[in-house]
């Protein structure tokens, strides 16, 4: 089962379209779950709200996950950082994740295995392959996008 989770603090986004492409383009298959991070509210300010916790459990049954932020400051978002500290260290049992960033330029195309990576590993996360940066003005028609598939693919479950 594929699942994506987005970070962008407005709803229904490039960094989502870009997100379900990228599952698309790995699997062959639209994602069976999004979730749309911001759409959790204000429950991600504390430990407990059902619907995060609801969230969780779809992120935790996942064999191929998508995490994906907007660069903002040269890391990821701050409402992505509240889902993602509703983890505890190696909750997610080495899910195999996809993190992808998307920014204005290249400026910033470490930010996803600088910043994003580590945080999804110490949750728990496999991330077998390069972290994926795309630009926001292009990732739909990105050579970046197909030069790593190549090598993203054979790490995706079947």
């Amino acid at each position: 089962m594929s699942v994506v989770v987005v970070g962008n603090p407005k709803p229904k986004s490039r960094t989502r379209a870009a997100a379900e492409l990228v599952v698309e383009k790995l699997t062959g298959a639209a994602p069976h779950h999004i979730i749309d991070v911001i759409d959790l509210g204000a429950g991600l300010l504390g430990w407990g709200d059902p619907k995060v916790a609801e969230a969780k459990d779809i992120v935790k049954s996942a064999d191929l996950l998508v995490v994906a932020s907007p660069t903002f400051k040269g890391t990821y978002t701050g409402v992505l950082k509240l889902f993602l500290d509703q983890f505890g260290a190696g909750e997610l049992g080495q899910v195999t994740t996809f993190p992808v960033m998307l920014g204005g330029s290249y400026a910033h195309s470490l930010a996803p295995e600088l910043t994003l990576r580590p945080v999804l590993v110490e949750i728990g996360a496999s991330c077998p392959a390069p972290s994926l940066y795309l630009l926001d003005s292009d990732y739909e028609t990105s050579p970046e996008l197909d030069n790593w598939l190549e090598v993203a693919r054979r790490y995706a479950p079947a």
